[in-house]
Order: structure tokens, then sequence, then C-alpha cells
């Protein structure tokens, strides 16, 4: 037998034995979704061994850039990315086909290899949709050929590269529109039951508004008879202990009155008569009559306006009586002579933010929690319902009331309401 045929015998062999060694490598591969690094790592590593040489990479190329995502030998820390310019890899993408150099230093029209390295095989990494993502990079030494057998067990790994990458992708996609979607069915499912919250208070409010309507009218008429039976016996004489009981009966009639229409006021619906309105312009009108009530004498009101003016969209009646009922409470708890401030700034394009300071004694946070409640009140005398009502009218208008309280700050009111443009 010569020893053509037992050199031939011999690469035949070998040839067989590397084609078994790659499909036994395939068999055990198995790209589960999400887990891509270790799964490229076993294809570049096999590779290597596969086709005997130095260094396979297995590279994502976008945008003039490739990034090693997997290698089969160490490259250290961080991320690796290099320009696609004037390299090997970057000729691969742009032929869109495997490529053997036997001596890149004797072929440089074909680009540039790795510092120490000398032969190249570089595969695309081609999708389904025949788009190529990527490269299978193998590097040697020394000069050195590639069969026909080598270049084709490695497309076959560039083959499940590039669909494991392909597929990694689609799953992050998949994952990431699912969290939008998590996030807009949240986002979706918060806004419903506010809406359903607010229906229900609605018609709660709509069914106490009706029944408080009849209620308060079958009281007022027999009331406003008692308190005109009352006031004519003002005009007898009577003596000191009579006229004193006479004037704790009228003052507690005429309580009863008032807290008839607030509660008439709190439970009807809160129709807003809109308008476009200047703020500063606002505040500098209501707070001359506010100066003149008898809670603010004695008492110093700055007023702070935002700048530059704004304008919103809102109802000027209702607003005013916001604004009359938390500066009148700020007033009520200072003493003689100290400041409230009125101060209006911009939170954002389209918020606008009023507080009122007053540096009177804090708050406890448990009576915090309680001040909008319906008729909670700390005062003796009241009927619970002025900041339940002013907080009604703010929320009709689509915006938050807050109060905060401490030693340091004082007590501030704080009202948000949506700028509206003319």
């Amino acid at each position: 037998m010569s020893k053509t045929s037992n050199d031939e015998r011999s690469l035949q062999k070998q040839s067989w034995e590397r084609e078994l060694r790659a499909m036994a490598l395939l068999s055990t591969l198995n790209y589960r979704t999400g887990e891509l690094s270790s799964y490229l790592h076993n294809i570049s590593t096999g590779v290597s061994e596969l086709v005997g040489v130095d260094w396979s990479v297995v590279t994502l190329c976008q945008q003039g850039f490739e990034k090693v995502l997997a290698s089969s030998i160490d490259m250290g820390e961080g991320e690796h990315i290099y320009s696609l310019h004037g390299q090997l890899t970057g000729t691969v993408i742009n032929i869109g086909c495997s490529l053997a150099v036997e001596d890149a230093k004797q072929n440089p029209e074909y680009g540039e290899a790795p510092e120490g390295y000398c032969s190249y095989l570089g595969i695309p990494l081609r999708t389904a949709q025949g788009e190529v993502i990527g490269t299978i990079c193998c590097f040697h030494q020394q000069p050195r050929k590639f069969s026909k057998e080598e270049i084709q067990i490695v497309e076959l790994f560039a083959e499940r590269a590039a669909t494991a990458i392909d597929h990694y992708h689609l799953y992050q996609q998949q994952r990431e529109f699912n969290h939008i979607l998590e996030i807009e069915v949240q986002k979706r499912t918060a806004e419903l039951r506010a809406a359903q919250v607010k229906l229900v208070e609605q018609e709660r409010l709509a069914a106490i508004g009706e029944f408080a309507a009849i209620i308060i009218h079958e009281i007022r008429n027999p009331l406003t008879t008692i308190m005109m039976g009352l006031k004519y016996c003002q005009k007898i004489i009577l003596t000191e202990a009579a006229q004193e009981r006479l004037l704790l009966a009228i003052d507690e009639g005429s309580r009863l009155q008032r807290l008839l229409s607030e509660i008439l006021l709190y439970a009807k619906p809160q129709v807003l008569q809109l308008c476009d309105l200047d703020i500063n312009k606002l505040i500098c009108e209501l707070l001359v009559p506010i100066r003149e009530m008898p809670e603010a004498l004695e008492k110093k009101i700055e007023f702070i306006p935002v700048s530059p003016n704004v304008r919103l969209l809102g109802d000027k009646d209702k607003l005013k009586q916001v604004l009359i009922n938390i500066i009148r409470n700020a007033c009520e708890a200072v003493s003689e002579g100290d400041v409230i401030k009125v101060i209006v700034n911009l939170l954002s394009t389209d918020k606008i933010c009023i507080d009122v300071q007053n540096q009177g004694e804090p708050i406890p946070g448990e009576i915090i929690s309680k001040l909008t409640q319906p008729f909670f009140s700390t005062k003796s005398g009241g009927t619970g319902l002025g900041l339940a009502i002013t907080k009604r009218i703010v929320n009709a208008h689509g915006g938050e009331l807050s109060i905060q309280s401490d030693a340091v700050t004082g007590t501030i009111v704080t009202v948000q309401l949506p700028v509206g443009v003319s």
C-alpha cells in the first residue's frame, strides 16, 4: 500500500472523527430562554477545539462596531467593543459570507487581524430572516489553511449561535413589552378604581344631598319661626337672667341655621362655572376684604406672587371661598402681630401651588389626618365642615389639598391646581 493512500485514509479518518465530535457537541448544546452567555461560551470553546485554533469569539455587530459576546479564552473583565473599520470581521459583515484567510499579513486587503494572530476564519451569523447580526471568528497564531469541512462545521455552530441570539433578543423585547404592558395595566386599573371610587362617592353624595335637602327644608321652616319668636322676645323687658338665656337660645339657633346651610353646601354636587383666571390678581383682590375681617385684624398677611404670571381655569367664586376659609383659619391660629404668608409657585408646566403658612402652634399628626373629615372641628362652636367643603371644591377642580405642620415651619395648607390656558 502506498504512502499516499495511507495519508489520505488518515486524513479521512480525522475528518470523520471531527464530524462525529461536532455532531456530539451540537447535540449537547441546549439553549434555555434568557441564558445566552453560557450557551455562546460553549460554542466558542467547541469551535476552537474542533477546528484546532488558538482563539474563537462570537460577536454581535451593530452600527459599525462589534461586541464580543463569548470567547474561548479569558479576555478580562468588562465589555469588549471594537470598531469594524479595517478589520477582518468588518469584511465578513460587508460581504455577508464566510471568509478564510491563510495569512492576514500576506493578504492585507481583507483587513487586520488582532495583534499576535495570523490566520483567520470568519463566519457570519445570519438570522432566519436573512439579517447578518454578527460573526464567529477563529484566529490562529500561525499561518494555516481551513478545509471545506472545517468551514462547514463552524457554519453549523454559527447557525445555532445566530438562532440563539435572535431568540434572546426576541425574549428581551417580549419581556420589555410585558413589563410596559404590566405597568399600563396597573395604571389603567388604578385609574378605573379611582373612577369607580369617585362615581360611588358622587352617587353617595347625591343621595345624601337629596336626603339632606328634604330634612333641612323640614327643619329650617320651624327653626325660622322659632328664631322670629326669640327675636321678638328681645323687645320684652326681661330680667337679666332671662335675657342671658334668651341670647344663648338665639346664638344656638343662629349656629343651627349656619350648620344647616353648610350641610346643604357640602352635600350637593360641586358644579363649577369655569373661567380664565389670573391667579395673582385674584389673590390680590381677595386680600383686601380678608384684611378687614375680625379674624385678620392686627395680623399681617404677606403675599408672594408667582413670576412670571400664571393663568388657570377655575370657578372664581368657589376658589375665593377656598382661599377665604384657609386664610381665615390661619389668622385664627396666630397671635396679634404675627405674619401669615400666601405664596404662589409653579410646580411644573401644568400645575400651580398655593401655600398658606402660619407660625401658630403645630397641629398634632393625628389631628391633621382628620381636619378635612366632615363634622370634625377643633374650634368650639365650629361645624367641622369648612375644610371638608374646601377639599371638595379643590378636588372638583382636579386639584389636591394637603396640610403639614411642625414646630419649625409652622402650619402650611397647600392647594395644588392644574393650570389652564386662556
